[in-house]
């Protein structure tokens, strides 16, 4: 008798609370918010010094998007996109974004596997964990992670994860791995996994794959997984006549990553992950009843969001747009260069590939006002920062910095 007193009284409480739907709240009023936006509009117009398109352009999407309500369904992309028996989201639509970037890659439509990932740490992740199951699976043996000293900290974030034994190769001055230290350091007798740098994250410095390779041909270990991080410069090489860097036809790799949120301008994390179904069927399944379907990939539930808004940035750009957003970018980066070099202020490309300009610090005034990202490095001096030119950074943006950089000259040097 107490306890049905005690669930009376417990529901008529919930019945006099406010319903959710009853709520006054103004988000006009919010000051968090306010302080969100105003840092958002700042970054937008002055974000020099990480890799992001701040050009982003899902207006449309997002108009598509609430007016044909789905803002109100939970959608999954839970399953293998390459096989959706199941479907809780949008897969297909993955499938199709999959099925329009594996050739430019140099992956056979017949001969992949891919997925629209969260990161492109995540596919780094996928990348590390499918080269080691399939060396291990091949030659019984486990493998030993190769990785430079200037790639993203993820990597070597992920071996430990991973518990991988890593060896470290030292890099040039440009950031890229040294074959000859590369060498040194392979084991003949244990399968190598090997995750080359398209583009480190400071000097956008790209692993020389041709020479690793043919170390790699002549030591000859018992099996070789090759995984490329290709973050940044996997979005606009395969629009450059530098294609064939991203090429698996010519470089020989097994998988790569990319990111979405940097070259291609998705406003949130995600990525592009390929591989060939050799490698997928070395792989554990785990084939899942109750989704009718494979779960092959390291997360079960994915975004369905970055699928849509990667399938409409390709439909509403296409190859030509993403041709010409690659040459302005890189004409843009030469006249950077052109413009420190003008001025007498010291500054590096490190190759002809690349979107970043590393050069000596400037003031933290003007660090602070263009968002660069710091770095040190006694071969150039010491203290250091880099421009990475996306789509968002003109050269009228450019000039601005420069005018910054005289101002900063000018101010320092002696009195006549």
């Amino acid at each position: 008798m107490k306890a049905k007193l005690i669930m009376s009284l417990f529901f008529v409480l919930l019945l006099t609370l406010p319903a959710l739907s009853e709520t006054s709240y103004d988000p006009n009023t919010d000051e968090l918010l306010d302080a969100v936006i105003e840092r958002a509009r700042h970054i937008h117009d002055d974000q020099l010094g990480y890799p992001v398109n701040e050009d982003v352009r899902l207006d449309g999407f997002y108009e598509w998007y609430l007016e044909n309500g789905i803002d109100h369904a939970m959608l999954n992309n839970a399953g293998d996109p390459n096989d959706y028996t199941a479907n809780h989201g949008v897969l297909e639509i993955e499938a199709e974004v999959i099925r329009f970037f594996a050739p430019l890659y140099g992956f056979d439509p017949d001969d992949t596997w891919g997925l629209i990932s969260a990161s492109g740490t995540d596919g780094n992740n996928h990348g590390i964990y499918f080269g080691r199951h399939y060396l291990t699976s091949v030659t019984g043996l486990s493998p030993i992670l190769y990785v430079s000293t200037e790639s993203h900290y993820s990597n070597m974030r992920l071996a430990e994860l991973q518990q991988i034994e890593t060896r470290m190769i030292p890099t040039d001055e440009m950031g890229r791995m040294i074959p000859e230290e590369f060498r040194a350091a392979l084991d003949p007798e244990r399968p190598a996994l090997v995750v080359f740098s398209m583009g480190t994250t400071f000097k956008g410095g790209i692993d020389d794959q041709q020479a690793i390779n043919a170390i790699l041909d002549e030591v000859n270990p018992p099996a070789v997984y090759r995984h490329v991080d290709a973050a940044l410069f996997g979005g606009y090489l395969p629009f450059s006549e530098y294609a064939d860097l991203v090429d698996r036809r010519v470089c020989q790799f097994d998988s790569i990553a990319v990111s979405g949120h940097k070259y291609f301008g998705i406003d949130e994390p995600c990525g592009l992950f390929f591989t060939t179904k050799e490698v997928m069927a070395r792989q554990n399944p785990y084939d899942i009843s109750y989704l009718n379907s494979s779960m092959p990939m390291i997360n079960c539930s994915r975004s369905a969001l970055n699928p849509l808004k990667f399938y409409w940035v390709v439909k509403t750009t296409g190859t030509e747009g993403f041709k010409a957003q690659t040459r302005a970018m890189l004409d843009t980066t030469a006249y950077l260069k052109s413009r420190l070099d003008e001025i007498g202020w010291p500054a590096w490309v490190s190759c002809e590939q690349s979107n970043t300009v590393f050069f000596e610090r400037p003031s933290d005034e003007i660090m602070e006002k263009y968002f660069l990202a710091p770095d040190y490095d006694e071969r150039f001096g010491g203290n250091l920062a880099h421009i990475v030119v996306m789509q968002n950074v003109t050269p009228e943006v450019i000039d601005d910095v420069i005018d910054d950089l005289m101002a900063e000259q000018a101010a320092i040097q002696p009195a006549a």
